[in-house]
């Protein structure tokens, strides 16, 4: 598969909020980007909080930007703080280093594009975008931890 599509984001999502649904997470707002940084769907729960959007533009464009999760980002924001502020910077605040944004890859490793998901705490919302992903039948760089 060369590019993801509307309806691969919609899956997606659906299959994100299924996952958040057994796992009764608070209210989430999924993002879905193409491989080039541009929005395919943003889809917000009701009662998700008013910044949740942004946020998880923010965590799925920096997977994207860096080429590795925003968990990766958070951690090379620990090791190498100087670093992952420059970048910030250059990315005009665009960039979120917390869990939660995760690479899309089709079953060959071709990136298509990336995930982020806000609204519960990182490490959930990561857990239900890996779990989304793998559920619509797509990969990512990282192992379901069950």
């Amino acid at each position: 598969m060369e590019n993801l599509t509307m309806t691969n984001a919609l899956d997606i999502t659906d299959q994100v909020f299924l996952a958040a649904q057994n796992r009764n997470t608070a209210p989430l707002t999924v993002a879905i980007l193409d491989k080039g940084g541009a929005l395919i769907s943003l889809q917000r729960q009701d009662g998700s909080s008013m910044m949740r959007p942004e946020i998880a533009i923010g965590k799925a464009w920096g997977a994207l930007a860096l080429g590795c999760s925003s968990r990766k980002i958070a951690d090379d924001a620990q090791a190498r703080p100087s670093f992952i502020s420059s970048v910030s910077t250059l990315a005009h605040g665009n960039l979120v280093p917390v869990p939660g944004g995760v690479l899309i890859r089709d079953q060959q490793s071709t990136l298509l594009g990336a995930v982020g998901v806000s609204g519960d705490i990182s490490d959930t919302d990561e857990e239900v975008a890996i779990a989304g992903i793998i559920a619509a039948h797509f990969s990512t760089d990282h192992a379901l931890n069950s």
